[in-house]
C-alpha cells in the first residue's frame, strides 16, 4: 500500500486512502490499525503526515482511539435518514434494504400524571407506555420509550409488537401524524439504552426526543430514540433565506 503522487496534500491522500482501505474491507470495523510506525512505512509518508490524517479521520468519526491501546476502525453507519423527513423507524430501516423487527421489553397502560398532563395538555386520559429495541436485520440499533394516548389506539396494545407505532395509530384513518418537534442531542452514558443495545463505553447513541402532532394540532405521541451513533446517519438540508 502507497500514496501515489498528487497535487494534493499529502494528509489528504492519506485520509482517502485509508477510506478506500476501510471500505474495501482491508480493515474491518472495530479491527486495531497497525502501528503509526508500521502504517506511515506502508503508506510512505512521515509519523507527521499520519497524525494528521488520523486526527481527521476521528473527527469524521471514521476510527476511534482507547488511550494506551490503539487505534480502530468505527462502525459506518447502516442507516442514513434526513431529519427533516417525519418517517417511522420502521420505514427507515426498510429504506436502507434491511429488515426491521422489534423486540418488546415492556408495555402498560398508565394513568396521566403530572408530568405527562403538562406535556399532553390533559389530566384525564391514559397512555400506552411502550419500551421496545428496535433491530435491523436482527441487530439492535434502536431503543425506544414511547408514550402514546391509548384513544389514538383504535385496537388497544393488541398487535403493537410487530407493528409501527405510526401504523398502529393512523391504522383506522382517523387520526394522521403530520408533524413533530424534535430535539436531538449526543448521549454518552444512559443505563437502560447501553443495556438494551449491548453498547460499550467507547459508543455513543444519539437521542432522538419528538412530540408528534395530528394534523389537527392534537399531541398523541412523545418518544425517546436512542439511535446508535455507529448504525445512524442524519442529515438535515437547509434553505437560504
Amino acid at each position: 500500500m502507497f500514496v501515489k503522487k498528487d497535487p494534493r496534500h499529502l494528509y489528504i491522500q492519506v485520509i482517502e486512502r485509508l477510506k478506500q482501505e476501510i471500505q474495501s474491507g482491508l480493515f474491518q470495523r472495530h479491527e486495531r490499525l497497525p502501528s503509526e510506525a508500521k502504517l506511515s512505512e506502508m503508506l510512505g509518508v512521515s509519523r507527521a503526515t499520519l497524525r494528521e490524517a488520523l486526527r481527521v479521520l476521528e473527527e469524521e468519526k471514521v476510527i476511534f482511539r482507547k488511550h494506551g491501546v490503539g487505534t480502530f476502525v468505527a462502525s459506518q453507519p447502516m442507516v442514513m435518514s434526513g431529519i427533516e423527513q417525519l418517517s417511522s423507524i420502521t420505514t427507515m430501516i426498510r429504506n436502507a434494504n434491511m429488515e426491521p423487527g422489534t423486540i418488546v421489553r415492556e408495555m402498560s397502560v398508565i394513568p396521566m400524571t403530572g408530568e405527562y398532563a403538562e406535556r399532553f395538555h390533559s389530566a384525564d386520559k391514559k397512555l400506552v407506555q411502550i419500551k421496545r429495541i428496535r433491530t435491523a436485520d436482527g441487530e439492535p440499533v434502536v431503543y425506544c420509550a414511547d408514550l402514546v394516548l391509548l384513544e389514538c389506539l383504535p385496537e388497544g396494545i393488541e398487535g403493537l409488537n410487530d407493528m409501527s407505532l405510526f401504523d398502529a395509530i393512523e391504522k383506522s384513518g382517523a387520526i394522521q401524524i403530520g408533524q413533530a418537534v424534535a430535539e436531538i442531542e449526543p448521549v454518552s452514558h444512559h443505563p437502560e439504552a447501553f443495556d438494551a443495545l449491548s453498547c460499550d463505553a467507547a459508543q455513543s447513541l444519539l437521542l432522538l426526543s419528538q412530540e408528534h402532532f395530528s394534523e389537527e394540532g392534537k399531541m398523541v405521541l412523545y418518544s425517546e430514540n436512542f439511535f446508535r451513533a455507529d448504525k445512524f446517519k442524519f442529515h438535515v438540508v437547509r434553505k437560504r433565506v
